[in-house]
């Protein structure tokens, strides 16, 4: 018999747990500049994921004596493409703008949403996404970096990739399960490349920043996801989580002093409509009971 929901006082709106989650992801994307320029993105990415794993460990003991042999592969490639977003989105964010690099990489899952949908129409949606990202990395003006896009594509590669798994690992452990597992195993991956950027530079504060930087992303948003989902529907929470970009390119504003033109802010409403609008029809019905308790986190850059 499922238990009753605890009462308060004072009831907090799930979307407003929802909206804080996404903040903190771009805050902490947005501190990470300053621990890239003494470590690097890929030092960065280690640091935070061996963090975050830290964190996850502390909270939850993993289930490893319910994984099975199958489950092996799934994990470990959940793993490597968590480490893949982490080190390509702070690789690109080195390089482009946050908020330009958010919109790239949110083409990755908003296209598996409507390729899952089986509908042609829903390709109207990354089309539109598309036209957004060009007018927010205005190519005519001459001055793309083409590796900081790359980098932006290789990120939302990875998340796509990322969410597909999930849900495998979503049908059999809960949420905070399997982030207790695959943390860890994108902190040793991202190891290959961060350590040998890192090294020689950490310090005392170096290791501070990293866990700050850790709790912000992905510990804290996915506890606030977590709770969300308790209270939202999985396409409501899909349809408001559409407007991360917009958060980027706000976090890349007040933190970064990035200062978007109107063409811009134009590209970024395209995609957010977008995001929004592939939504609608790309809500999936989880296999068991367990993954109402893992969400397709926002994202763990």
């Amino acid at each position: 018999m499922p238990e009753a929901p605890m009462r308060t006082g004072l009831a907090v709106p799930p979307w407003t747990m929802a909206v804080a989650a996404m903040l903190s992801i771009q805050l902490s994307s947005a501190l990470s500049v300053g621990l890239i320029a003494v470590v690097g993105p890929a030092g960065t990415a280690w640091l935070r994921m061996s963090m975050g794993a830290l964190i996850f460990l502390a909270v939850v003991r993993p289930p490893l004596r319910s994984i099975r042999r199958g489950d092996i592969p799934t994990i470990l490639a959940l793993g490597a493409a968590t480490g893949l977003m982490s080190v390509a989105f702070l690789a690109a964010i080195d390089r482009i703008p946050l908020g330009t690099t958010v919109a790239i990489e949110f083409l990755g899952p908003l296209s598996v949403a409507a390729i899952r949908s089986h509908n042609r129409r829903m390709l109207a949606w990354p089309a539109l996404a598309l036209i957004g990202v060009v007018l927010l990395t205005e190519p005519w003006r001459g001055e793309v970096n083409s590796a900081g896009i790359g980098f932006a594509v290789l990120a939302g590669t990875g998340w796509a990739v990322y969410i597909l798994l999930t849900q495998k690992i979503g049908d059999r452990f809960s949420g905070i399960s399997g982030l207790s597992m695959t943390i860890p195993v994108a902190a040793v991956m991202t190891a290959f490349v961060g350590v040998p950027q890192a090294a020689g530079h950490l310090s005392i504060g170096v290791l501070a920043a990293a866990l700050g930087l850790a709790i912000l992303a992905p510990a804290l948003p996915f506890m606030l996801e977590m709770l969300v989902l308790r209270r939202m529907t999985h396409t409501a929470f899909g349809t408001l989580m559409a407007l991360e970009p917009a958060f980027g390119v706000l976090m890349g504003l007040l933190v970064l002093f990035q200062i978007p033109s109107l063409v811009q802010i134009a590209g970024i409403c395209l995609v957010v409509f977008a995001g929004a609008g592939a939504q609608r029809r790309g809500a999936r019905v989880p296999a068991t009971e367990a993954s109402q308790d893992g969400p397709t986190p926002a994202g763990t850059s």
